[in-house]
């Protein structure tokens, strides 16, 4: 199992008719581009690109994660769903900076393009041992 994730958000940039959803997102094209050159990426083994359903940034659409157990999980809005390949490796290119860095540290100078602004969230890291966290949930309940 892979450790490293990027989460896509596919109901970003929608549209709706009569309630329901029509036709491909901007999210659905996002992910489907990330995808498509996730095999000539260098670190394709260490990263799941992972579809969401929702990432409730919607008036920040698109919007991607970089996620890792132990390490800070970052939230970026405003991404194109039509990468230019250039736009794509800056991408994986911030995921490769995640990944190297012990805590998933991304300061903002070191940050590629497109993922220079758009900054949604920045979560801290979960240090709970997950045996504890257990025990600890069968003390609330």
């Amino acid at each position: 199992m892979k450790a490293h994730t990027i989460f896509v958000c596919t109901t970003c940039a929608s549209k709706w008719e009569n309630g329901k959803r029509v036709g491909e997102s901007g999210g659905e094209k996002l992910l489907k581009r990330l995808q498509a050159d996730c095999p000539n990426w260098e670190l394709n083994q260490e990263f799941t690109i992972q579809p969401v359903e929702c990432m409730s940034a919607c008036s920040r659409s698109c919007v991607i994660s970089f996620a890792s157990p132990g390490k800070t999980t970052y939230v970026f809005g405003d991404i194109s769903s039509n990468l230019t390949p250039a736009e794509v490796e800056g991408v994986f290119d911030c995921a490769g900076k995640y990944y190297v860095h012990p805590e998933g540290s991304l300061p903002w100078a070191e940050r590629p393009q497109p993922l220079k602004k758009g900054l949604l969230a920045r979560i801290p890291a979960v240090s709970i041992p997950l045996e504890k966290k257990n025990a600890e949930m069968e003390l609330c309940n």
